[in-house]
């Protein structure tokens, strides 16, 4: 029986800057715990560094993938070597990151463009008819690439983010952190993750349920 993989796209380390910690771990644990293989990847270029003490910007400039390495302990790629055939799913962790790294969301809002090189992936995966997950604010880099296609997605509750979702064309439900939102027919799992959680444990919660849901959808 062939095992399921499942690739990562990081955009950093820490929620103000890169990927969400508590979110990347809980997504890896709950595929490991599934007996599902994964791989990690991160796009090129330098970003903004945060003080997460103060949670004020720096003048620090750091390698996305290298800053993203010290999440899966090193064993990550560049995006650029990501193929779609090699895996059954992709997964995108939330963290500030996605909205400053991956895209300008933080900076245009609904203007807002994506990072070619993650277009791209999710395209790809999507045009393989391969199921894609995405928590907290990652799900804004799915509205702005399908959102032509009124992609059905969760940011939790109705906010100035799910607005800015649905003025790009997608559908939004309302979602506790401990739940996932499933778009069958275009094969997209959402859960809000902290764009409401209160507690680290809501994050595994919701983590668990959208691999959970992800893994449905593989055929």
């Amino acid at each position: 029986m062939k095992t399921t993989t499942i690739a990562v796209i990081l955009a950093g380390c820490g929620n103000r800057d890169g990927s969400e910690t508590h979110e990347t771990l809980s997504a890896l644990l709950a595929m490991d715990r599934r007996g599902i293989n994964y791989k990690c990847f991160a796009p090129q270029g330098d970003f903004v560094v945060y003080d997460h003490s103060t949670m004020q910007p720096t003048d620090q400039k750091r390698n996305i993938l290298i800053e993203a390495a010290r999440l899966c302990r090193g064993d990550i790629q560049p995006l650029c070597a990501y193929k779609p055939s090699d895996f059954d799913a992709l997964v995108l962790p939330g963290g500030m990151g996605a909205a400053q790294n991956w895209s300008t969301y933080a900076f245009e809002g609904k203007d807002m463009s994506v990072l070619p090189e993650i277009e791209k992936a999710l395209i790809d995966t999507h045009n393989a008819g391969k199921p894609i997950g995405a928590m907290c604010i990652a799900p804004m880099i799915l509205a702005k690439v399908f959102g032509s296609k009124h992609i059905l997605l969760t940011l939790g509750s109705r906010c100035d983010t799910s607005e800015a979702a649905v003025s790009m064309g997608c559908r939004h439900k309302e979602c506790p952190a401990t739940e996932a939102v499933t778009d069958t027919e275009n094969k997209i799992v959402t859960t809000p993750a902290y764009m409401v959680a209160t507690h680290i444990s809501q994050i595994f919660d919701g983590a668990d349920k959208m691999i959970e849901q992800v893994q449905s959808l593989i055929r």
